[in-house]
């Protein structure tokens, strides 16, 4: 064998062992909070091809495997942001660094996955704090395109992509008196010109799905002359449920409309940014729908609401059987996931089910249950070392695993920090 053909043998073995020992670990003598069932006190994750191989007390490093040392500190699974911009938006007053959304009312065919900036510099700052996984959202009018679950690690999209079509998005019209845009400032609508746009955009809704199944009858008669229409083709899995849609319903009358929109297309539903959910509980848990909630640190969507309103709202759907997950819905402040599920938990919401609602339950959700969410066998090790609660604000992400790659925790907001904190 030749000189070179050895050199590139030995460069071979010499990667994959690299490869091997990246995402092959053994974390030991840590408390495992698994999210399936009772943390584990002096636990070990072992870790092989980046997913995990075993979970439990006095586990041994299989030869070649390296050992960190997690005494007095803790592991968790990542965190999962189910519904955010991250990668679509770099700053939102640059028009240029913004691709959520296209022209048209109806784009079920595009793909958030599609536009994702795997440089974006909110990629790193958002999974220093504990956030491993995120919905990437498009926006539109009505049918934005669908949303894509993406792991915050990657050189390309495709890496980087974990469920190309998680869900399709569609917002929900409602009527609308005031609007704000830049620069133009806020713009008043009559009430009855509003009213009858909302109701326009009901009908256009209803006819679009209508077409969508005119359209799967053609195709699935094989007709001659039939033409392949992207749009309507991508309402397929929606039609046949495989494709749930997540509709951004804010106001309980946004709510019942989505309700009514379910029952009628026979879709699969799940509701997103749904502040009054609360009103409508008993509607929603009959169904068995799903909730992804927006941030819990704001003001109440109504002036005459208690002050705590959206403090409470996720123990009141934890305590009606609703399950449901929190979303950041933005760019910058996806990094605060867990303070959002913290707050919560001071108004009512079980410690633990605020955890799971940032994994394994956002996980259920997405239909990713099987592969992560939970730090369980066969999953892969998406986990986060800490050392102490991450519901914490005083609590520090110590290691972040992806995939069971270590990814670096450095990112501009502790670059910039480091910079000014020295100067002279």
């Amino acid at each position: 064998m030749s000189q070179l053909g050895c050199f590139l043998i030995a460069a071979g073995l010499a990667a994959t062992a690299v490869a091997a020992e990246s995402d092959s670990f053994l974390i030991r003598h840590a408390t495992i909070h698994s999210m399936a069932g009772p943390e584990i006190t002096d636990g070990s994750v072992l870790v092989r091809d980046g997913k995990i191989a075993g979970v439990g007390q006095a586990l041994q490093a299989p030869a070649g495997v390296r050992v960190i040392e997690g005494k007095g500190l803790h592991v968790y699974p990542g965190l999962i942001d189910s519904g955010t911009e991250v990668g679509l938006s770099e700053i939102g007053a640059v028009r240029e660094s913004n691709d959520v959304r296209e022209l048209g009312r109806f784009n079920p065919e595009l793909r958030a996955s599609i536009a994702v900036n795997p440089s974006s510099e909110h990629i790193p700052v958002t999974r220093a704090n504990g956030v491993t996984s995120v919905l990437a959202l498009p926006e539109g009018e009505l049918i934005g395109g669908q949303a894509s679950l993406l792991h915050l690690d990657g050189w390309t999209t495709d890496q980087m992509t974990f469920k190309t079509g998680a869900a399709l998005v569609l917002r929900m019209p409602v009527i609308e008196t005031r609007t704000f845009s830049f620069p133009a400032g806020t713009t008043t609508t009559p009430f009855e010109e509003a009213r009858k746009n909302y109701e326009r955009q009901i009908r256009e809704l209803d006819q679009f799905f209508e077409a969508a199944r005119r359209y799967q009858k053609a195709r699935q008669a094989n007709l001659p002359g039939f033409q392949t229409d992207l749009k309507l083709e991508a309402m397929l899995p929606v039609l046949d449920g495989s494709l749930p849609v997540l509709v951004l319903a804010p106001t309980e009358r946004a709510i019942r409309d989505a309700l009514a929109l379910a029952d009628r297309q026979k879709i699969k539903l799940i509701l997103g940014d749904a502040d009054q959910a609360y009103k409508v509980t008993k509607e929603i848990a009959e169904r068995h729908i799903p909730v992804i909630l927006g941030p819990t640190l704001s003001l109440p969507r109504d002036e005459d609401d208690p002050y705590d309103r959206q403090f409470t709202t996720p123990a009141d759907l934890y305590k009606s059987g609703i399950p449901f997950a929190f979303a950041s819905y933005s760019v910058e402040f996806s990094r605060n996931l867990p303070y959002q599920a913290a707050a919560a938990v001071a108004f009512g919401l079980p410690h633990d089910e605020a955890l799971k609602a940032m994994t394994i339950n956002a996980a259920r959700i997405w239909g990713v249950d099987k592969q992560t969410g939970s730090i369980e066998e066969g999953k892969w090790a998406d986990l986060m070392l800490t050392d102490g609660d991450p519901l914490e604000e005083t609590t520090e992400v110590k290691q972040l695993f992806i995939k069971g790659q270590a990814v670096s925790l450095d990112n501009k907001q502790h670059r910039l920090f480091e910079k000014y904190s020295s100067r002279p």
